[in-house]
């Protein structure tokens, strides 16, 4: 069991809406390389792990990447909150606001809605550790990808610190993933 603490890992404040911004921020909420695909990916790849040690390492970045989803969406939120009419059409959020106005719903930039299939997770605890990798690299792409295109200090700062936590997991996987095939009897896992 873990306890939640009623506050954001990292502190947000955006004062400036831009429902561009959001459009493009919110694929890490609902796209195949964000936050709740992370999150589900590791939390249930865990049962599959051969020891507590890499049991651990899943489930503490699962639960963070649960944290990290509610920060994508606390970002989203305020950069949409109190929009006109007019900053809606001109920022490019037309399509997503006839769905689901101003709330928060997981769907990539293009306005995808977010499927299990975004996820894997199979008995192969090498294969599994291997995907994470891969997934944590995908994921600090996306968030370079969206440093690219913010100008608002306030969102650059968030997610830079939401990039340097996905290059933290990866180096974690890397250390699981070394761990499980230094086990004695590895064999049987993969």
């Amino acid at each position: 069991m873990w306890m939640y603490e009623k506050k954001l890992e990292y502190p947000i404040k955006i004062k400036k809406p831009d429902p561009r911004m959001a459009k493009v921020i919110m694929s890490q909420y609902g796209g195949p390389n964000g936050e709740m695909s992370a999150s589900l990916r590791y939390l249930s790849q865990r049962f599959a792990m051969p020891d507590e040690v890499t049991k651990s390492v899943l489930n503490d970045i699962g639960t963070e990447e649960l944290s990290h989803l509610e920060m994508v969406g606390t970002i989203v939120h305020q950069l949409t909150r109190d929009l006109s009419e007019e900053e809606i059409k001109a920022g490019g959020f037309a399509d997503y606001y006839v769905d689901y106005g101003t709330g928060i719903f997981p769907v990539n930039a293009a306005g995808v809605p977010w499927n299990a299939g975004y996820i894997n997770s199979m008995s192969d605890v090498i294969a599994n550790l291997t995907e994470n990798l891969a997934a944590e690299q995908k994921a600090r792409t996306v968030y370079d990808n969206i440093l690219r295109l913010a100008d608002d200090p306030d969102v650059i700062d968030v997610i830079r610190f939401l990039r340097e936590r996905e290059v933290v997991h990866f180096q974690r996987f890397g250390e699981a993933l070394r761990h499980v095939t230094d086990l004695k009897d590895c064999k049987k896992y993969y």
